[in-house]
């Protein structure tokens, strides 16, 4: 394979640059250089082309907060402020500027993610964006979400398979898999987990690498990157800038945001853009920056100075030394030095001034990338990458399912959720040790407490699957790696098992130490009431996540559900008041009740009670149930099973969209 400097004829400049020395910091050492594969394809080069870039939000005032005030009023926001620039290949592009300056959201708007609208002209290669370009960028998020039991190989493996094209086969995808892995220096803990808050895995720096990757896989003509160095100490943080660098010189278009690099990662960058509070003050290359700011009176005080500290001064307002008097072109804008506002303003002007014309002028010029926008685009549809997905519906499920399972197997058959259900499960059976039918009462509340316990439990469980896994399915559906509904089949499918297993374990142990009626098929009946009891108290739990996405409200409000659901299932009251009576309609926890005691006892069977024998439903908390048809109750659960699933899902879509 050719050196990045020689791939489709991109030149590389400080070719001469030793490499970095990878000795004893990571048991993943950077290579080297970074030489990617092509996918069967040569890369086709996206120049990348923003002028007066502008983007407001409306948001709400502070005003209007007293009882009786009317609703508050919205204000617009302007985040960015005519912001201009070019990006080509083979270069490294870094947007600086303090936090707050808008460089995430002009990066996400580069990146074709920024929802409204958007003022100004985004360009790549001459076109505006669409499915072709969205498919050739790479889209790096300053938080790493990646899923902490899946190993780096299986990971980037997962990844491979449902962004790669159909025209590859799985073995194929697998090995370009393999080699970004190599290339990105994680062979060596390739079977290591990735981790997370309460686990142990890779660092911080291959974490970030295994992101890089991710992206990588489809070879991207154009890499956005969000705070990659974020949280990394130097030396990492010169690896990864580094590796960005070399990716550049392979003829890729790579844009950075970083927040404050050293003097050396400053040196690696090709153009800089600055923003401060929204508006540039310089765009253009990086070894210029310092000469520009000279030009207009802004010099270091002393010779030794990081340009990306100098620079974030500025953007902030702080000015270096003062300054000679006689500067002209500073006392024709203002005249007061250690005005911040001030002094952002002028290098405001000075920048539309002096540097706005010639971005104009750069811009609009034709090159040479301009010409291969309709032949790039004529091969990606021919080999089927324009289209919106690069897979079909079936293989996006099996390889969601196949990693879904691999993922929360570690949790859902965790020894500490084993041991809640084990211990809950003997301590219930020793409790209920051997009742009989003479024990109606303690029968009964046994059965109230299978529906009450797997009620909870599942309910609890499901809250925190959507708002947990968003991070990671907002990123994986911005790029376009599955369908929605692909994934949430899946998932559905895959925690069957998973939801399943120990409801089944712990309804055997109880069923037979509690005493109840010995018969296998009363106990088949009882352990399918149970299971569907889990799968609706689930589809509820799944639906509260996926509306609220916040965890702790969906907390609150499912304990208050469930309270009232516990309170109309017919056990602790018995006589319901009637303007209160539709309560207990919409508890599933009711349904299930019900059926279990149905299940529990025929009509005629009998107990011993003060007159000699009674009949089990003339028992005051049988007969308060009213078992009439228990199929109406089936139905009610099936229903409730659907309906709360659909909601889920229509939560999620429209989630997504906004």
């Amino acid at each position: 394979m050719m050196p990045p400097e020689q791939e489709n004829g991109v030149a590389a400049t400080n070719q001469t640059d030793p490499p970095i020395s990878t000795s004893n910091v990571s048991p993943c050492p950077e290579p080297d250089r970074v030489r990617f594969s092509v996918l069967r394809h040569s890369l086709h080069p996206i120049t990348l082309k923003f002028e007066d870039v502008s983007y407001s939000i409306k948001i709400e005032s502070g005003q209007g907060r007293g009882c009786c005030s009317s609703p508050k009023p919205k204000i617009t926001r302007t985040i960015l402020h005519g912001v201009s620039g070019t990006a080509r290949p083979g270069e490294l592009v870094a947007m600086l500027g303090p936090s707050g300056s808008g460089k995430t959201t002009l990066l996400t708007a580069l990146g074709g993610r920024l929802p409204g609208k958007i003022s100004g002209s985004i360009t790549y290669n001459g076109g505006p964006f669409s499915s072709a370009t969205k498919r050739r960028t790479g889209f790096v998020a300053q938080d790493d979400a990646l899923y902490p039991h899946l190993t780096v190989l299986e990971t980037l493996t997962y990844a491979a398979l449902l962004k790669l094209p159909s025209s590859l086969t799985l073995r194929e995808k697998a090995e370009q898999a393999e080699m970004v892995a190599t290339e990105l220096g994680l062979t060596r803990c390739g079977n290591s987990v990735i981790g997370g808050p309460l686990l142990r895995g890779v660092s911080g720096g291959e974490r970030k690498r295994v992101s890089i990757g991710q992206e990588m896989l489809v070879n991207p003509s154009l890499l956005l990157l969000d705070e990659p160095t974020s949280g990394l100490d130097s030396t990492t943080a010169q690896r990864i800038i580094a590796t960005l660098r070399w990716v550049a010189r392979g003829g890729r278009t790579v844009i950075t945001t970083i927040h404050q690099p050293s003097s050396r990662l400053f040196r690696m960058f090709d153009k800089v853009v600055v923003l401060s509070e929204g508006s540039p003050i310089y765009s253009g290359a990086a070894s210029k920056a310092m000469d520009y700011f000279a030009s207009i009176g802004y010099e270091p005080g002393f010779n030794f100075v990081n340009p990306a500290d100098f620079l974030l001064d500025l953007a902030n307002g702080v000015t270096p030394d003062p300054r000679q008097e006689d500067d002209d072109q500073y006392q024709e804008f203002h005249g007061r030095q250690d005005d911040l506002q001030s002094t952002k303003q002028f290098l405001i002007h000075s920048y539309k001034k002096n540097l706005h014309p010639l971005l104009k002028e750069e811009i609009h010029q034709q090159d040479q990338h301009d010409s291969t926008k309709s032949s790039s685009r004529l091969f990606m549809m021919y080999i089927g990458w324009d289209n919106q997905w690069t897979t079909n519906w079936w293989l996006q499920f099996k390889v969601l399912l196949s990693r879904g399972l691999k993922e929360r197997k570690h949790e859902s058959y965790s020894g500490l959720r084993m041991f809640q259900v084990m211990s809950v499960s003997i301590l219930s059976g020793l409790l209920w040790w051997h009742s009989d039918a003479n024990h109606i009462q303690d029968q009964v509340g046994l059965l109230f407490f299978f529906s009450i316990f797997w009620g909870f439990f599942p309910l609890f469980n499901a809250i925190f699957v959507f708002p947990l896994e968003r991070p990671i399915i907002m990123r994986e559906r911005s790029s376009g790696m599955y369908r929605l509904s692909s994934y949430y089949i899946a998932r559905m499918v895959g925690d069957l098992p998973m939801e399943l297993v120990l409801p089944t374990i712990f309804v055997t142990v109880t069923y037979w130490m509690g005493g109840l009626k010995p018969s296998l098929i009363t106990f088949a009946l009882t352990l399918a009431i149970v299971l569907l009891n889990v799968l609706v108290a689930q589809g509820l739990g799944l639906a509260l996540g996926a509306i609220l996405m916040d965890v702790k409200q969906a907390t609150t409000l499912s304990s208050v559900l469930m309270l009232v659901f516990l309170l109309a299932s017919g056990y602790y009251i018995q006589h319901i008041p009637m303007f209160i009576d539709w309560m207990r309609y919409i508890s599933f926890s009711q349904y299930c009740y019900r059926l279990l005691v149905g299940v529990q006892y025929s009509v005629n069977e009998v107990y011993e009670c003060g007159q000699g024998s009674c009949r089990a439903y003339d028992f005051p908390a049988i007969k308060s149930l009213q078992i009439h048809n228990m199929a109406l109750d089936v139905a009610a659960l099936v229903l409730m099973l659907l309906g709360y699933r659909v909601l889920a899902y229509l939560a999620l879509r429209l989630g997504h969209q906004h």
